[in-house]
């Protein structure tokens, strides 16, 4: 007879446990519910009434963008300073892997679909040109690709939480007439937003040094530990804000459109092209890679993924998602030596959505446009695909300058991107939750490889946080 009452707690607790999840779930339908509504019902909403949609889901993501560099930094050099070298070397041998390889089968996946189901034969696309897209064209690839490597190696980490290093080129018509991008002038520059690449090897480098120094360094890394910590707790007080952040800006985005019904008719086959990629790589590729690595389906922590994937979704952003990615996995139990090392770097290079998507833009337009390829061009495409990936997050204007790089390689015009950018800020939230799904996948599996290593870490120079590890039932107990 006690059976309703222990059932009745049972609900009660999961209510308990998942209420942010839901609300944040039922935040992004409900505003995308919203969105729809005022655009169908009104008529065109100004920039500024836009803006005003906005304005509780931009406070939000500013939020989330503030934890990221103090996070990021103390989060690596933390998780590596408390682990020896050849610890260290083996989980991020392990993170690599699995990023690279997941990357790679998103390319490979992404152009099956496109050359099999040819969405670009029989488009009808309206071409428009903005100032971004004119501002992307002006880049070279060779430019490009040595920017990330001077980001990389920063020559100022106080300058690099700030601004990223970029390349400019420019045409000097009063000393030569018009000459091909290649002899253009050129100068250094630094453009606004974070370099994260810079910060991570900074990082990695600074965690590593502490952890040689030992006892040394070990000021060091009690301070870092506590930023960390703090930066968490910082986090979960902005969790509960994400249900009314995510709904306003999914709402403004939508508002936003120019015409939804002509959008979907002129770049239907194209959208959906993309979704099936994204769709089959995340419930199918990554869920296979990782039944391999653990003998388990990924899907039951998918599932208990449900807020930090709403949350990307809504913002667009893995890099603003990784203080809730962090947050779920460290109350799923995974080792925050683990946590902390891989989502950050992650975050930062592990861009399956974006890979997958950018080698189906090319060759979509290389359709449209009726240009024939050879199997030559579809291999540039997949080391072109894969390396814009890996670079996005650290190169000026991300996505534009990323997707210019993979038409150059097909001999396509970079105003040519231009012709997919209606529906690109939906594809990138899609992109985007792929991505962020992959990153914790594959934290849980670095975890569950690295299990028996980290276990014979020595415990007695190991961290009160670290003092974790997971029982029989898969709870968390300390020692």
């Amino acid at each position: 007879m006690t059976r309703p009452k222990q059932d009745g707690g049972k609900f009660k607790s999961f209510m308990q446990e998942n209420v942010l999840t839901m609300a944040t779930v039922i935040g992004v339908f409900v505003g995308g519910l919203i969105g729809f509504i005022i655009k169908n019902s009104t008529g065109e909403w100004s920039k500024r009434e836009i803006m005003y949609i906005s304005f509780p889901g931009e406070i939000f993501l500013r939020m989330l963008k503030c934890l990221i560099v103090p996070l990021l930094v103390s989060s690596i050099t933390s998780a590596i300073g408390g682990l020896d070298l050849s610890m260290s070397s083996k989980i991020a041998t392990r993170a690599i892997t699995y990023y690279f390889v997941t990357t790679i089968s998103a390319v490979i996946l992404g152009i099956c679909l496109v050359t099999t189901l040819r969405p670009g034969q029989g488009a009808k696309i309206v071409e428009t040109q903005t100032e971004s897209i004119d501002k992307a064209s002006k880049v070279l690839t060779p430019d490009t690709l040595m920017d990330l490597v001077r980001n990389m190696f920063t020559d100022n980490i106080i300058q690099s939480t700030m601004f990223q290093h970029r390349t400019e080129i420019y045409e000097n018509t009063s000393i030569s007439p018009a000459q091909p991008m290649e002899n253009w002038e050129f100068k250094s520059a630094q453009r606004e937003g974070s370099n994260v690449l810079g910060l991570v090897m900074f990082s990695v480098i600074l965690g590593t040094t502490i952890g040689r120094m030992r006892e040394k360094g070990q000021l060091l890394q009690d301070f870092f530990t506590t930023l960390s910590e703090a930066m968490m707790t910082i986090t979960s007080w902005v969790i509960w804000i994400s249900p009314l952040g995510v709904a306003f800006l999914i709402a403004a985005k939508i508002i936003e459109m120019d015409s939804i019904a002509a959008t979907i008719q002129s770049l239907g086959w194209y959208f959906i092209t993309v979704m099936i990629g994204l769709f089959l790589h995340g419930f199918g590729t990554i869920a296979v890679i990782f039944f391999l690595g653990t003998r388990r389906l990924p899907y039951r922590y998918i599932a208990k993924l449900s807020q930090v994937l709403a949350t990307a979704f809504g913002t667009g952003s893995s890099s603003a998602t990784m203080p809730l990615t962090i947050k779920c996995l460290d109350n799923m139990g995974i080792d925050p030596r683990v946590t902390r090392f891989v989502i950050p770097v992650g975050a930062t290079i592990n861009m399956d959505g974006t890979a997958l998507y950018e080698a189906v833009a090319a060759l979509f337009i290389a359709q449209y446009r009726e240009m024939s390829y050879s199997f030559g061009t579809i291999v540039a495409v997949s080391i072109t695909a894969t390396a814009a990936s890996i670079g996005a997050a650290g190169i000026p204007q991300a996505g534009l300058v990323t997707m210019v790089m993979v038409l150059d390689t097909v001999g396509l015009e970079p105003k040519d991107v231009s012709l997919i950018i209606a529906v690109d800020w939906l594809l990138d939230r899609f992109r985007t939750t792929i991505n962020v799904m992959c990153d914790a996948l594959g934290t849980i599996l670095v975890n569950h490889l690295s299990k028996n290593d980290l276990a014979s870490v020595d415990r007695l120079n190991a961290e009160p946080h670290e003092l974790l590890e997971l029982g029989p039932n898969g709870h968390e107990m300390k020692e």
